[in-house]
């Protein structure tokens, strides 16, 4: 009789673990190419780091943790990563989740559900052959671009993500003179 009480403690039990890891299972959505366009202009005045992955890809595995690292570091000047998965449709989302849970991966994530490179690599840069790893640095206040193509080591994101911060000090310093002119111009001080 005891071992049957047991046995009806366990199936609750192991619901409630099921329903703890989907409560806490991240949200992959999926995405065409223009929802990409959506997102950046959704980040006014921000530094983005969209990377295009795959979990079949090493080197993207080996670089994303101090992705994510050098994002949370800078979160406070408004930088954002966001992992753009490039996985066959097989993989979305259960594999991919998985996969990210796995590694720790713990920045947004989303499954770019796009077949034709020839129509989406050009979107993001007109450089990109469709290779991986590859990342896009922007700022959306400044304009500032730069598209990369290959591994990055962490010393070399962090020097991009600087140039893309120091990017809106220029910005920042041209505006004010700009408008400091302008007024002084506008009251007849010139």
């Amino acid at each position: 009789m005891l071992y049957f009480r047991k046995m009806k403690k366990f199936p609750c039990l192991l619901a409630l673990i099921v329903i703890g890891f989907a409560a806490h299972a991240q949200e992959i959505p999926k995405w065409k190419i223009g929802d990409v366009d959506k997102y950046i202009a959704s980040k006014p005045g921000e530094v983005l780091i969209i990377n295009f992955w795959a979990t079949f890809c090493k080197p993207c595995v080996a670089e994303i943790p101090y992705f994510i690292e050098l994002s949370k570091q800078y979160k406070d000047k408004k930088v954002s990563l966001m992992l753009i998965s490039l996985d066959l449709p097989s993989q979305y989302p259960v594999k991919i989740r998985k996969f990210a849970a796995k590694h720790g991966f713990n920045a947004p994530i989303s499954w770019l559900d796009e077949t034709n490179a020839d129509y989406f690599c050009p979107r993001i840069d007109s450089s990109w052959s469709g290779s991986i790893p590859a990342t896009l640095i922007l700022h959306t206040g400044t304009g500032y671009r730069k598209f990369f193509e290959e591994e990055m080591k962490k010393e070399k994101l962090e020097a991009e993500i600087q140039a893309a911060l120091k990017s809106s000090r220029i910005m920042g310093i041209k505006k004010s003179r700009f408008e400091r002119d302008f007024r002084l111009n506008k009251v007849g001080q010139f």
